[in-house]
This record gives C-alpha cells, sequence and structure tokens, in this order.
C-alpha cells in the first residue's frame, strides 16, 4: 500500500471507526484490502461467505474483523450503513493499537 494513499479508518477517543465495503456472498471470508471511492475515500474491502439476510453477514463481518484485529466481537458495533454496504464499524478500545493492526494487516 503507498504512504500518501488514505486510510480507511480514523482513530478516537474510545477506539476506531473502519470503513468496510462489504461483499455478502463473496464465496469465501477474507479481507481484500484498501479501495478508494469514487468520492476520495478509502474503505477496507472485505468479503464474507453469509447472505444479507437477518443480519448474517454483519455478523460474519464482526466476526471476521474481531479475529483480524485480536478484539472481542462485542468491542464491535455497525454504526453506520447496516443495510448498505459501505460500513463504518466502530471499534472500541485503544484506537491507535488498533490503527496499527489495521495497517499492518493491509501493507503489502
Amino acid at each position: 500500500m503507498c504512504s500518501d494513499r488514505k486510510q480507511p479508518y480514523s482513530v478516537t477517543s474510545d477506539g476506531l471507526l473502519l470503513h468496510i465495503r462489504l461483499t455478502p456472498k463473496g464465496g469465501r471470508d477474507a479481507i481484500e484490502g484498501v479501495e478508494a471511492l469514487s468520492d476520495g475515500k478509502s474503505v477496507l474491502k472485505v468479503r464474507v461467505r453469509s447472505v444479507p439476510e437477518d443480519g448474517k453477514a454483519n455478523k460474519a463481518l464482526i466476526k471476521l474483523i474481531a479475529e483480524w484485529l485480536h478484539c472481542s466481537t462485542s468491542s464491535i458495533e455497525i454504526v453506520s450503513g447496516a443495510t448498505a454496504r459501505i460500513k463504518i464499524l466502530k471499534i472500541s478500545g485503544d484506537g491507535e493499537l488498533f490503527g496499527d493492526r489495521v495497517h499492518a494487516g493491509i501493507a503489502p
């Protein structure tokens, strides 16, 4: 990842806001890197096997992100986009630590 590319997250006083573009029914559970949207914002591309019915894809997303960032699923909540492809997750805790883990996880 280029160092001049905007990160798909922002650190807050009580955690981290992570911007996601979710692809449900994606064939596998995977974090696929960073993508720039048409408005210039960066998002983390994520796909899950689950279908977008009854919150199954969102639950799979939260589980995948929790495993990836080594945190509990209870510390993650969807604060925007619960029924949309573009979502914002809030991860409560040490935002700097989670930001470092996101950066390390998407670095080439």
